[in-house]
Parts: C-alpha cells; structure tokens; sequence
C-alpha cells in the first residue's frame, strides 16, 4: 500500500449505556472514509467503576459479544480496520481489551498488560503481550492508554515489524501526548491515541476529567493531527507507512542494529546490584468483591 487514510473517533461516553455510546459512535464513523479508524478505550461502556460486579455487567465474550459484532458489522460497512476498547470476559476473569476487527471479520484482541489505579481492583492483568496484525497492507500493533508509561511495549511491537501503533485511552493525566512523540521517534512507528473527552465523578470517588487530545504522530515525532480537549471529534488524515520501515537515522547508524542487547540483561533479569531500586510489595487494599493492587504513578 503505497498511502492510507487513518483516523481516530474522540467521544464521551454517557456510563453504562453502551447501546447509545454504539449507536454515537456508529454515527460518527458514517462521517468519514478511512483505511483504519481507532476508537478510545472502553469507548461503549464509560470508565470509572465503581465496584467488579459493575464491570461484570457490561463485560462481554469476545468475539461474539454485541460490541464486537456491532464493530465488524461497521467495519464492513464502512470497508476499514476498527480498533476499539471493552470490557472482556473470559471465563472468570475480567480483561480491559481492545478488539482489531475488519471488513473481513474478527482479527484479534489485545488485553491491556499495563493497569492503572483502581483498575487493578476489578481487571486480570493481559496475558496476550504484544502483538502485531496484518491488515489493510500494513502491520498493527496495540496498546492500552497506560501502557505508554512503558517504553518496552512500544519497542516489541516496532521489533515486531509494526508500522503503525494503535493506542486506545482514557487520559486523565496531561504527559501522555507528548510523550507520545518521543515513543514514535524512538521507534520510528506511526501513533494513533484515540482519547476519550467528558468527565466523570461516581459514587464517593474522586472526579475524572479525560482530557482529549486524541493524536496522530509520525516516525518523525510529528504531531500530524491533535484533536481538542473538551469536544467530541472524528479526524483522518492521509499517511505513507513506507514511513515506518526506514529504520536508518543517517548514513551511520540504524535504530535497531546500533542497539547493545548484550548489555540490556537487566531489562528482564535485574541484577543484585539493582535490588535497591526495586519497589517494596504493595500493601493490598481489600474491597468488597476480592483484592487488588491501589497504584498511582508518582
């Protein structure tokens, strides 16, 4: 494929009512002609639970939940790849996923590796790591709104062969978008963060303002698109993934053969000598409907 347009869907979900957050997003994408559209995590369903038994119900199977048949059904209609974020049972656990679904149907899903906050109390961590996607002509990759936090998950996917990095969010921290640039730089991949806008402020919890910003970056750390903070918004633009295969920085160096893996060890195997870095064990925080972990990052 020599060009694509790709594109992300910024909504605000209204809690719990996914058949109209559906039907919202549905609408929207009727607006607009791409190759690949992105949508927010957890786009159908709103994001701040209050309790497990409130992710139990809207959670769904996948592939053959309503969610996921809604987006296949789009993305035939619409003759594109879709990327959208749900909740996800299986089996007894509960997983914070993103489904990859075409003109063709299912194509996989990804669970989230990387929780934040309270979402530690209701989700299993993801078991599926990183993996890429063939589909329309080019590779995809995914992550989940936190796991941008960790440069590795953006550099197994770019080894991998990813040209462009799927990023459904719900961003309520402002160091995500510019941090952004830097991943997609240091990777030489093409970004698509689809956050979601609104806010949020249930039962005794504290508010949670999302703060938009949905982006497409470059392999150059470009900033092609970047939607508002406070509206929703469809934006597409038109891309060459070619971009993201030329690894060469100058006619000297090469972002992957100039990396030293041998020194790199400590990355999975810490040292003894490193085990003054490493966090103590968390204190667990008992809820209602089992245990979990209560993280924020400093």
């Amino acid at each position: 494929m020599v060009a694509m347009d790709v594109g992300f869907v910024q909504n605000s979900p209204l809690f719990g009512r996914v058949k109209t957050n559906l039907d919202r997003v549905a609408d929207l994408l009727k607006r607009v002609d791409a190759d690949l559209m992105v949508l927010p995590e957890l786009f159908a369903t709103g994001y701040q639970f209050a309790s497990r038994k409130e992710v139990d119900r809207v959670a769904e199977a996948v592939p053959d939940g309503p969610t996921t048949k809604r987006l296949i059904a789009l993305a035939r209609q619409r003759r594109c790849v879709i990327v959208g974020g749900l909740a996800e049972r299986k089996g007894r656990h509960l997983y914070n996923s993103a489904v990859v679904v075409g003109p063709k149907g299912f194509l996989g899903v990804y669970r989230k590796s990387h929780l934040f906050y309270e979402e530690t109390l209701w989700f299993t961590p993801g078991n599926t790591g990183f993996r890429v996607w063939n589909a329309a002509g080019v590779t995809l990759g995914v992550m989940i709104c936190f796991d941008w936090f960790f440069p590795e998950s953006m550099r197994c996917m770019a080894l991998a062969g990813a040209d462009i990095i799927c990023h459904p969010s719900n961003l309520v921290l402002p160091h995500a978008p510019n941090a952004m640039i830097t991943r997609c730089l240091e990777n030489r991949v093409f970004a698509v963060t689809a956050d979601r806008v609104g806010a949020e402020e249930r039962a005794d919890k504290e508010r949670l303002t999302y703060i938009g910003s949905s982006q497409i970056v470059s392999p150059q750390g470009e900033v092609l698109i970047r939607a508002s903070t406070d509206r929703e918004e469809v934006r597409t633009i038109t891309i060459d993934p070619k971009d993201a295969r030329r690894k060469t920085i100058n006619r000297y160096n090469h972002l992957f053969s100039d990396r030293r893996v041998e020194f790199y060890d400590t990355l999975v195997h810490p040292s003894p000598e490193s085990a003054h870095h490493r966090p103590s064990a968390l204190p667990q925080k008992n809820t209602r409907e089992g245990r979990g972990r209560n993280i924020r990052p400093g």
